[in-house]
């Protein structure tokens, strides 16, 4: 679709954005949200005609990217048969989404409760697990994002947690591992992997294992940093979740469905959890949709305890009938063989050839469509390009280069020192190029403001 400019459109949506919404994790006079006029596959466009190509994937969750027509007319065709209904009922769309998503699932993972999105999945995964364990504490990583509802924000690692955290959660954190700034001293991955699996085991220890009701992590680190973990550290998480009675909840709410070339990020470790949270790609955010997917020996814990937890709009008929469509598509067209392939041929080597001719860039790491660029001042000290949740002008270089990739008609996800590389799973490989171009031309503002 060709994008036509209406700036006076453009102005009427803005103007009564700027009277009447309220944004997430904004102070709201000082933000300027563009007006979107429109959406396509990889791309989207405002008012003023210009458009951009979305290496954000929105927030990670267009999957499929925008407008997927298959899709598009799943809901279409779901709205006329049934639009809603309540979710006790046995629904076509919800049966037939459970069932294509546990086929999916690792292991025995076969039943599946619907939610609204992301952070309640956590929510109610994390319940489950302390009525399955009768205990009260969760384990979860630094450097983690789980979600801004009142429990699963408590369980996130970084700075928006802060706001909210009590200390009256029963939340404990630890360091999961990340070689490039590493809390153990470590050279090798494999030093990394074992210091970090020690220091979860004392930490479990120290905690008492049996008031332990789960360990929670993201399977790949998403918000974060896209820190894939060493070989082996997954599968000793596991290890000490049986050691020790803890049920291992895994977060996929955005490594899952595609993300990092496999359906789910644990197959890539070949590790299943007890939980794991779904959402994002399930149907590339057409409709809100969530869950959790449940291993036979939790679901036979709620087998005739009635299970204390629900939401009015679990299993939406319009969100499953989106699911079901997604499911299809990306089984059809290969969309994770396609991730899993371009970001093995296309965006790793190009990202690492970025890396050696832009001083900002001190690490690139990822897999499928799933990439993050870390930048620094200097390579050889590692000092971030900006210091840790910093805002306003001492964010300044973040701003710059950001500034220069949306100028350049990319726009780009970025968070702290980072910019991530995450746009749709079905990208084609020249629209990955000329987004890598713009990419590079951006990393020269950055290399600016390099020691």
């Amino acid at each position: 679709m060709t994008p036509q400019p209406n700036p006076e459109a453009g102005a009427a949506v803005k103007a009564a954005d700027r009277d009447h919404v309220f944004h997430s994790w904004s102070a709201q006079e000082l933000i300027d949200p563009l007006a979107v006029a429109g959406a396509e596959g990889s791309y989207f466009w405002d008012y003023d005609g210009r458009r951009y190509l979305d290496f954000s994937s929105g927030l990670v969750y267009t999957n499929v990217g925008y407008q997927h027509p298959k899709i598009v007319a799943a809901i279409q065709e779901q709205a006329a048969r049934m639009t809603t209904f309540a979710p006790a009922f046995a629904v076509e769309a919800r049966s037939e989404a459970a069932r294509l998503i546990a086929e999916r699932t690792p292991g025995d993972l076969d039943k599946i409760f619907f939610t609204n999105g992301g952070a309640d999945a956590v929510e109610h995964a994390i319940r489950m697990a302390r009525l399955h364990t009768g205990r009260p504490k969760v384990l979860s990583a630094y450097r983690s994002y789980h979600g801004g509802t009142q429990q699963a924000v408590n369980l996130t690692g970084d700075p928006r947690r802060w706001a909210s955290d009590s200390g009256t959660a029963g939340v404990v954190h630890f360091w999961a591992p990340y070689l490039y700034r590493s809390r153990f001293y470590a050279e090798t991955e494999e030093q990394e992997c074992a210091r970090a699996l020690e220091h979860l085991e004392t930490t479990i220890a120290f905690e008492g294992p049996s008031t332990v009701a789960a360990i929670i992590l993201e399977t790949v680190p998403g918000t974060a940093g896209i820190m894939v973990p060493p070989p082996g550290y997954l599968a000793g998480v596991r290890e000490l979740c049986d050691k020790y009675g803890i049920v291992f909840v895994l977060d996929e709410v955005m490594a899952g469905f595609g993300r990092t070339g496999e359906w789910f990020a644990a197959d890539l470790f070949d590790v299943t959890p007890d939980l794991m949270t779904f959402a994002k790609g399930v149907n590339s955010g057409y409709v809100p949709l969530g869950g959790v997917a449940i291993s036979g020996a939790i679901a036979e814990t709620f087998g005739k305890r009635p299970y204390p937890g629900g939401l009015t709009y679990s299993g939406h008929p319009l969100a499953c009938a989106a699911a079901v469509a997604t499911i299809g598509v990306m089984a059809e067209e290969g969309v994770v063989e396609n991730a899993a392939r371009l970001g093995e041929s296309v965006v790793g080597p190009e990202l690492r050839a970025l890396a050696e001719r832009h001083p900002s860039v001190g690490e690139v790491r990822g897999v499928g469509m799933f990439w993050a660029l870390e930048l620094v001042r200097d390579r050889e000290t590692r000092e971030p390009l900006v210091p840790y949740n910093a805002a306003g002008e001492a964010n300044a270089p973040m701003a710059a280069f950001a500034a220069a990739a949306k100028k350049g008609g990319l726009w780009p996800f970025v968070n702290m020192n980072r910019t991530h590389v995450v746009p749709p799973c079905n990208i084609g490989e020249a629209e990955l190029k000329e987004g890598l171009a713009v990419l590079d031309a951006a990393l020269s503002v950055a290399d600016e403001y390099t020691a």
